[in-house]
């Protein structure tokens, strides 16, 4: 049984993530959303340690809130003046906004509430993994293993800087 005290833990990053997460696509400042994105990040980091995976919440801390952010705020600082607000959005784009939001919403929920057995599962035996199994399966080319979509990522994170420097250079 979870004691109160997680489940209040649990309800106070589940609002922070909701709170920065929309903060984040609704300022007009870029570098506040980059600020919110990585107060999220944090948040998601705690519920990874809330549910004792240390791991992944230590490489959400080290990549994504560490490295990923940084990218942002580098090419932020490279390809616009930080402190311009971004035009408002007219009124389609908002609409096609929310019915793009909604759609999503209707999705996640429905793949999350189709799943319900695997919320109440138990959580898998953590001793059984070593650090050998977890960089074999990430390092991994074979079938449910993740090189590709990690060179794929370094890929495009490389295009994204090669991209911010040319944009820079212009100016």
């Amino acid at each position: 049984m979870e004691s109160v005290g997680s489940l209040i833990l649990y309800f106070i990053v589940a609002l922070a993530m909701i709170l920065f997460s929309v903060l984040a696509v609704t300022t007009r400042k870029i570098l506040r959303a980059a600020t919110y994105l990585l107060f999220t990040l944090f948040a998601a980091a705690v519920a990874y340690f809330m549910m004792d995976y240390e791991f992944l919440g230590a490489v959400q801390i080290a990549v994504y809130a560490g490295g990923i952010v940084v990218l942002f705020v580098f090419a932020i600082l490279l390809t616009s003046k930080p402190g311009d607000n971004t035009e408002r959005l007219t009124s389609r784009s908002r609409g096609l906004g929310l019915v793009a939001a909604l759609a999503t919403l209707g999705v996640v929920g429905y793949a999350l509430f189709s799943r319900c057995e695997l919320l109440t599962a138990a959580k898998p035996n953590m001793e059984a993994l070593d650090m050998v199994t977890i960089g074999t399966t990430l390092m991994g080319s074979s079938h449910a293993q993740y090189l590709l979509p990690f060179e794929a990522v370094s890929v495009l994170l490389l295009a994204c800087i090669i991209g911010g420097v040319v944009v820079a250079r212009r100016r």
